[in-house]
């Protein structure tokens, strides 16, 4: 059995601000290992990186393949030291279901042709000026990976819009035609973005 695909949306969207706030060495790890949600191996090997932030991304990759229970073993483990961080995680799985249960057509103006269209780099352009700080976890959302996100920044320094333009272009490059207008409005969604954002872009 696998991980709720809602329950991973949110660990993925999550991965950034998790590597920054929590400490994994030693209560989280060895919770999930004593409920059965790590193995040996899987311990020994996140426990095996060089810092605390790589541990941290390591034991996300890993999570979403150890089964349904894992999401909420890995919100028991935050109980005692990082309760902060398991009701934001909660609070947001929560929004993620109130717009699981609401249609994303019904708050937006765009014709469904446009929605299974690529986007131009001139939408592209446009929709990296209207995006803020949550720029990266809408990256992760629409599937690239951390070193392609420090390859942006690292091109482009102090350069926000050309840090987003260039990983949406390098999204499209690798998605092709599933680099769609409606692909965008999901991870939007996924990353606390209201997707009505695209309704300016698109008009």
């Amino acid at each position: 059995m696998i991980m709720d695909p809602l329950h991973k949306e949110i660990l993925r969207k999550h991965r950034l601000n998790l590597s920054n706030q929590i400490l994994i060495d030693d209560t989280i790890v060895q919770f999930l290992y004593q409920e059965n949600i790590l193995t040996d191996s899987q311990v020994e090997e996140i426990q095996a990186q060089q810092s605390n932030k790589k541990k941290t991304f390591r034991l996300l990759d890993i999570l979403p393949t150890r089964g349904p229970r894992a999401f909420d073993t890995f919100l028991k483990s935050l109980e005692e030291e990082f309760t902060w961080v398991k009701d934001k995680l909660l609070q947001d799985l929560e929004q993620q279901n109130v717009l699981a249960q609401s249609p994303t057509n019904d708050k937006l103006n765009i014709p469904e042709a446009t929605l299974q269209a690529v986007p131009s780099d001139r939408h592209f352009s446009q929709l990296a000026s209207q995006l803020g700080a949550e720029w990266e976890s809408l990256l992760l959302d629409l599937g690239l990976s951390a070193g392609e996100l420090y390859r942006c920044r690292a091109d482009h320094p102090l350069n926000m819009h050309g840090q987003v333009l260039a990983g949406l272009v390098r999204w499209r490059q690798t998605q092709g035609r599933r680099a769609t207008v409606h692909r965008l409005i999901q991870s939007l969604q996924a990353s606390d973005i209201h997707p009505s954002t695209l309704n300016e872009v698109f008009q």
